[in-house]
């Protein structure tokens, strides 16, 4: 086989080894959807979204999903970014050191490519203390970082 074979396949589509990113969230959304900002967040003020978020983590998608406002079923979809991504400032540096939960934001869309319909959630009792804290921090009037 020559070097021109062995590279005849690079960029035609995603690797084994391509970043999975996902999204929690109520919506109910299809393959090929796209998710964009310019709706009311799930968090903060609930202003109309400047950003979109993704996550290359299932535990913090499953937060996404647990803490989503809405009573529609608590979904994890895989997503592809069509843009930049950057570090979501309120769970990287300006609050934590580095980006443990893998956290990205942007203001481009999201495709859906599929969805995690296996996964389990976090106990009940976690879930309602971390609606408690989101409370608590509205109430004090600390709000996202995102929503500045």
């Amino acid at each position: 086989m020559t070097k021109e074979n062995n590279n005849s396949g690079l960029n035609k589509g995603a690797s084994p080894f391509a970043q999975t990113y996902f999204h929690g969230t109520k919506a109910d959304l299809s393959v090929g959807a796209l998710i964009e900002a310019g709706f009311n967040s799930n968090f903060g003020q609930r202003k109309n979204a400047k950003y979109i978020f993704l996550t290359a983590t299932l535990d913090a998608a499953i937060w996404g999903a647990e803490l989503a406002y809405g009573d529609g079923k608590e979904r994890i979809y895989l997503v592809e970014p069509t843009g930049e991504i950057e570090d979501d400032p309120d769970l990287t540096d300006k609050r934590f050191p580095g980006n443990p939960t893998k956290s990205y934001r942007s203001t481009e869309p999201f495709r859906v490519v599929g969805e995690v319909t296996i996964w389990q959630g976090h106990p009940e009792e976690q879930v309602k203390e971390m609606k408690e804290a989101l409370v608590r921090l509205k109430e004090q009037g600390i709000n996202s970082l995102n929503d500045e």
